[in-house]
């Protein structure tokens, strides 16, 4: 599976050990991210993730043109509800993109460990079920 990987500033920290705890299962799999996020996942847990540009320079926008082209299966998106953001278009057209092509996404850590449960089960491998993105 391609997942991407997207953390607020101030959820970065969360990020990275969600990562550190769930490395056995990410490791399998294609990640990628913007720019700080993986850079510092990546110097914490040995990851190899593809970087993009870091959210300010444009890192969102580049996954979401992943996600309109099918590229992505899913995202981990840890956002700050409580944080006034500049970009939070971008972050919201994100979210509707994920919706439109039924990419599933966690944007906290509740939901991050339900999904990388699933992933663990088998239970989002795309290749198991009927889809018609694939």
């Amino acid at each position: 599976m391609n997942i991407a990987l997207i953390a607020d500033d101030t959820k970065k920290e969360l990020m990275i050990q969600f990562c550190i705890a769930y490395c056995g299962i990410m490791n399998r799999h294609k990640l990628c991210s913007t720019g700080t996020t993986g850079k510092l996942i990546s110097e914490a847990t040995g990851l190899e993730i593809k970087r993009y540009l870091s959210s300010s320079q444009g890192g969102v926008q580049q996954i979401s043109s992943l996600i309109a082209c099918n590229e992505i299966d899913m995202l981990l998106f840890f956002r700050d509800p409580l944080t006034t953001k500049t970009h939070e278009n971008r972050e919201m057209d994100l979210l509707r993109l994920c919706d439109v092509h039924n990419i599933p996404v966690a944007t906290n850590m509740a939901t991050g460990e339900i999904l990388i449960h699933g992933l663990e089960r088998g239970d989002l491998d795309w290749r198991n079920i009927a889809n018609p993105r694939r």
